[in-house]
């Protein structure tokens, strides 16, 4: 199976999306939200720094979830216009 590249916006929002939850994970450690959110610190760290800019659903529930952050918050925080612009 070939993956098909993804475009800037996507690798745009990936990196929104993990600036979001590391932002909510605020003083909690990678190990203790990759712990109760059932998941890989590896794949916690990839998620926030953007190198896995599409992860799974069920992934990004489980860690917004953890930091209590509610999925329809962190829906609008990753739309292209919720990021400040620069002048």
């Amino acid at each position: 199976m070939v993956r098909v590249p993804l475009t800037s916006e996507e690798r745009e929002r990936g990196e929104r999306l993990g600036c979001v939850l590391r932002e909510a994970r605020a003083g909690r450690s990678m190990v203790d939200v990759a712990n109760e959110a059932g998941i890989s610190v590896e794949t916690l760290r990839k998620i926030e720094t953007g190198r896995i800019p599409t992860p799974a659903f069920f992934t990004v529930a489980a860690i917004a979830d953890t930091v209590g952050l509610p999925l329809d918050a962190l829906r609008a925080a990753v739309e292209p216009n919720s990021l400040p612009q620069a002048s």
